[in-house]
C-alpha cells in the first residue's frame, strides 16, 4: 500500500512542476526593463561625452598638445556618430514610443517633454558637427538599418517643433531618477527654450528671419534665470563616474594639453579672473604662459607652459553645457542685430551681465566684473558690439569645444585662430568611416548633396553661410 501512496505522490508533483506563475523567476530587486525615467537618467549619462574630449577643445583651439602632437593638428578622417545614436538617442525614443510609462515617476506628459528637450540637444550636437545626418527614418531598430540622411534645415524645423511642444505639455509634478535637475521640470522647461533661443542663433548668417521669430518665441515661452538653471553634468568623487580629464591627468599622469597661447593672451593682459581656474602658472616661470597652438617643435614641453588648471581635471569636476551666461550673450546678440528690441543700451546691459554671470560660474564670484568690464577691449563698443559679444562668449565656453567651434564657425570670431602647419580649422566633422558600407546610398546622396561627393572636413553645413 506504501508502495501506491509513493508512486501517486510521484505523479502529482511530477504533473504540477508546470503550475508555477510566470513570474517566479524574476528577481522585484533586479528589472529586466527599464522605466521611462531610468531610461532618461541612461541617456543624461552620456552628457558629458558631448564635451569631454581632446578633439573638442582642439577644435575650438582652447588647449594645444605639449608632448605628442597630431590630432591637434586636423588630420583627415572619419569620426563616429553611432554611439549617440545607439545609446542616449536610442534610450530616448523608446521613452517616447512606448505606451507604458508609469505615472509612479511623475506625470507622463512631463517625462515626454524631457525626452524631448534631450533627444533635441543631441540631435542639434549631432547635425551641427556632421551636417545632414539620419533623423526621420533613425531609431527604428531592425526595422531600417539604412535610413536616409535629412537635411540640417529640416532637422532644424523639426527640432524648433519638437522643444515647442515640450514646453507646451510640461504641466505640475516632478520626475524621479532626475539626474540633471533633481526632477525639477520648470528648470527642464527653461532649458528647453533656452535650447531653442541658441538654436534660433545659428540661423543668423542663413535665414535671419526665421531665426528672430524663433528666438522671440523662445524668449516669451520662458529661458534661464540664473546659473541655478545651467545644464550641468555632476561627475562623482567615484571611479564610476568620475571626469574624463581626471583619468587622464591623475591617473594616467599624462601632461598632455596646456592653454593656447591665443587664449592666454586674450585672458592674461586684461586681468581676467578666469584664467586662474583654466589653468596653472608654468612651472619654470610662475607666470601664465599660453603654448602656441599646433607646435610640433621642442616638445616634449610640459614645464614652460601654462597646464590644464585643476579644477578642470578633479575627480568630481562639473560640466557646464547650456548656460545661464550663454543665454545672455545670446540676447545681447540679438539686440544688437535688431531681434529684439533696446538696441546697443539692451545689448550692453546683457553683454556686461554676460560677463559678470561667466565670471560667478567659474570663480564663483562677480568680484572681478567691474574692473574687467573697465579694461580697454572689454568695455562695450557699439561700433566692434558682435566681435566683442562672440569673442567672450568664446572665452565663456572654455571646455565646451564643439559648441565654440560652432559659433566660430558662425560667427568667424575670435578672428585669430591659427592654421597648424597650414591646415586650416575644420569646418565640419567627416562621417564614420564606414558609413559609407553601412548605409551606402543614402551616405553617396547626403554627400553629393552637400558637398559635391566630397566627405572632408572642409564642407560648409546648411547654417554656416
Amino acid at each position: 500500500m506504501k508502495k501506491i501512496y509513493a508512486v501517486l505522490l510521484s505523479c502529482f508533483l511530477l504533473a504540477s512542476c508546470d503550475k508555477f506563475d510566470e513570474d517566479i523567476n524574476l528577481n522585484p530587486n533586479q528589472p529586466s526593463t527599464a522605466s521611462g525615467t531610468q531610461l532618461i537618467a541612461n541617456a543624461a549619462l552620456s552628457l558629458s561625452s558631448l564635451s569631454a574630449s581632446p578633439s573638442a577643445q582642439f577644435h575650438a583651439q582652447y588647449l594645444s598638445e605639449t608632448q605628442y602632437p597630431g590630432a591637434s593638428l586636423y588630420p583627415d578622417g572619419g569620426t563616429s556618430f553611432y554611439w549617440i545614436y545607439q545609446g542616449p538617442l536610442m534610450n530616448l525614443e523608446t521613452v517616447l514610443t512606448t505606451a507604458t510609462l508609469s505615472a509612479t515617476e511623475g506625470p507622463v506628459n512631463n517625462q515626454l517633454a524631457v525626452a524631448k528637450i534631450l533627444k533635441a540637444y543631441y540631435f542639434w550636437h549631432v547635425t551641427d558637427r556632421w551636417g545632414d545626418v539620419p533623423y526621420s527614418e533613425a531609431l527604428k531598430g531592425a526595422e531600417n538599418f539604412t535610413p536616409k540622411y535629412d537635411t540640417q534645415e529640416s532637422i532644424y524645423n523639426n527640432l524648433f517643433t519638437l522643444l515647442e511642444q515640450a514646453n507646451s505639455e510640461i504641466t505640475a509634478g516632478n520626475i524621479s531618477n532626475d539626474i540633471v535637475y533633481n526632477g525639477d521640470v520648470n528648470k527642464w522647461k527653461r532649458l528647453g527654450n533656452t535650447i531653442r533661443m541658441l538654436m534660433a542663433l545659428r540661423l543668423s548668417e542663413v535665414d535671419p528671419a526665421k531665426g528672430a521669430a524663433e528666438f522671440n518665441k523662445a524668449l516669451e515661452a520662458g529661458i534661464m534665470t540664473s546659473n541655478a538653471d545651467n545644464l550641468v553634468f555632476r561627475h562623482l568623487a567615484d571611479a564610476n563616474n568620475q571626469n574624463y580629464w581626471f583619468g587622464q591627468v591623475s591617473n594616467q599622469n599624462r601632461e598632455w594639453w596646456a592653454l593656447t597661447e591665443t587664449l592666454v593672451n586674450e585672458l592674461k593682459p586684461v586681468n581676467d579672473p578666469r584664467l586662474q581656474v583654466y589653468g596653472a602658472p608654468a612651472r619654470t616661470s610662475g607666470e601664465y604662459r599660453g603654448l602656441p597652438y599646433g607646435t610640433v617643435e621642442g616638445l616634449p614641453n610640459v614645464t614652460n607652459y601654462s597646464l590644464l588648471g585643476q579644477a578642470l581635471w578633479k575627480q568630481d569636476a562639473h560640466i557646464q553645457l547650456v548656460t545661464y551666461a550663454q543665454a545672455l550673450f545670446a540676447k545681447a546678440e540679438a539686440a544688437k542685430r535688431g531681434w529684439i528690441a533696446g538696441g546697443d543700451a539692451e545689448a550692453e546691459s546683457n553683454y556686461n551681465k554676460a560677463i559678470e554671470q561667466s565670471l560667478v560660474q567659474w570663480t564663483g564670484s562677480a568680484a572681478g566684473a567691474s574692473s574687467l568690464l573697465s579694461q580697454e577691449g572689454i568695455a562695450y563698443d557699439p561700433a566692434n558690439a558682435i566681435e566683442q559679444i562672440a569673442t567672450q562668449r568664446w572665452v565663456h565656453l572654455f571646455m565646451h569645444g564643439y559648441e565654440a567651434w560652432a559659433e566660430w564657425r558662425r560667427t568667424g570670431y575670435p578672428n585669430n585662430l591659427v592654421q597648424p602647419d597650414g591646415k586650416a580649422v575644420p569646418l565640419r566633422n567627416s562621417y564614420p568611416a564606414n558609413e559609407s558600407f553601412n548605409n551606402a546610398a543614402s551616405y553617396n546622396e547626403a554627400v553629393q548633396r552637400q558637398f559635391g561627393g566630397q566627405d572632408n572636413l572642409y564642407g560648409r553645413v546648411w547654417w554656416d553661410k
